[in-house]
């Protein structure tokens, strides 16, 4: 993988940074409660906080432990999913607008039983697609089709895409840069979800800082023999 957006649970599974989203996929798994929890969008509340870098190996955690998954890139603004996996960017935008079967578009990744569905070519009216009732269907039908649909949109803050969906789905995963990030600002963020009936599942503290410690008790029991001789 040549690009900076990192595959991290595929391609370093032994790492501090995989066994996190690890532990991640677990509290998404335990999050259900009584209603059906399948449908789980990604958002931060600005631009370069690792959100979309964070759907993609949340995704790839899940379908790690045998789960179907399917990963739609709603951020029709800035999409970068397809340059994450390595595919082609045909996808979301050409279902919505074109008369097609949203199968011709989901493609298969390098992953195990994760596919993609990027974003297709940006349109100019990105909130009016994703608050479509062609876009609620088609959410509708990639339920049936997977255990888990991930969904990646765009900071909440910036566009009001992230709250046009919000309540479209199932939970709502907050992805914010450890100290970069006013607390108020997380604050308007989290209002604008719940102020559209999202369901608020948690929030993602990106790039903290592993200590040293905590990585000498994973590499104990999570690695081999060799890094815990010293």
């Amino acid at each position: 993988m040549t690009t900076t957006r990192k595959l991290i649970v595929h391609e370093d599974a032994k790492s501090p940074v995989a066994e996190a989203y690890r532990t991640l996929r677990t509290n998404i798994q335990f999050s259900k409660t009584d209603g059906e929890l399948k449908s789980i969008m990604f958002t931060s509340t600005g631009p370069g906080e690792g959100k979309s870098t964070t759907t993609a190996n949340t995704a790839v955690a899940l379908a790690q432990s045998g789960k179907q998954v399917i990963l739609v890139d709603c951020d029709l603004r800035k999409p970068v999913q397809h340059k994450i996996f390595g595919k082609k960017n045909r996808g979301l935008t050409n279902i919505l607008v074109e008369e097609v079967m949203a199968d011709t578009y989901i493609q298969d990744t390098q992953v195990e039983n994760l596919r993609l569905l990027s974003s297709g070519p940006i349109p100019p009216n990105p909130s009016e697609l994703l608050g479509s009732i062609k876009m609620l269907e088609l959410i509708d039908y990639l339920k049936n089709q997977a255990d888990y649909v991930i969904i990646d949109a765009p900071p909440v803050i910036a566009v009001t895409d992230a709250s046009v969906l919000a309540s479209r789905v199932d939970g709502v995963t907050l992805v914010i840069n450890s100290g970069f990030v006013r607390p108020e600002m997380a604050q308007k963020a989290k209002d604008l979800l719940v102020k559209a009936n999202g369901h608020l599942l948690g929030v993602i503290l990106n790039r903290v800082e592993i200590e040293e410690e905590h990585a000498y008790y994973y590499y104990y029991y999570g690695s081999d023999s060799k890094k815990i001789a010293k």
